[in-house]
């Protein structure tokens, strides 16, 4: 099994920071892409920032130049540091991570539980 395992969330006031962790965890023989999504209530679930396994990145226009997205491969977490943060990026942040347990089988996608970040104005 393989477990993707998300830290940092809280409650923060506008023009704060925090930093989100996601950990993932059991048979794994490699990772490729580690994502950030966030949902907000009555919005569809939605792309805050991407990174490939060689590090290559992309962020939603709304949070480029506020976020920033990095890994350990050595590891197997992603961070997202999130700073400047406004009311309406108060969300439930997922982690997602696009996982191959063994060499040679096709990789299968797996998401986090969630964690709550609320940005106060």
């Amino acid at each position: 099994q393989v477990h993707l395992v998300e830290s940092g969330g809280g409650l923060v006031q506008a023009g704060g920071s925090l930093r989100l962790s996601c950990a993932a965890s059991g048979r794994i023989f490699s990772i490729n892409d580690m994502d950030w999504y966030r949902q907000a209530p009555g919005k569809q679930r939605e792309l805050v920032a991407a990174i490939t396994s060689v590090g290559t990145t992309n962020y939603a226009d709304s949070v480029k130049g506020r976020f920033t997205i990095s890994r350990d491969n050595a590891k197997n977490t992603v961070y997202l540091q999130m700073n400047s943060l406004k009311p309406e990026d108060t969300a439930v942040y997922y982690c997602y991570a696009d996982i191959k347990r063994v060499a040679g089988i096709r990789s299968t996608p797996y998401w986090g539980q969630g964690t709550q970040v609320t940005v106060s104005s």
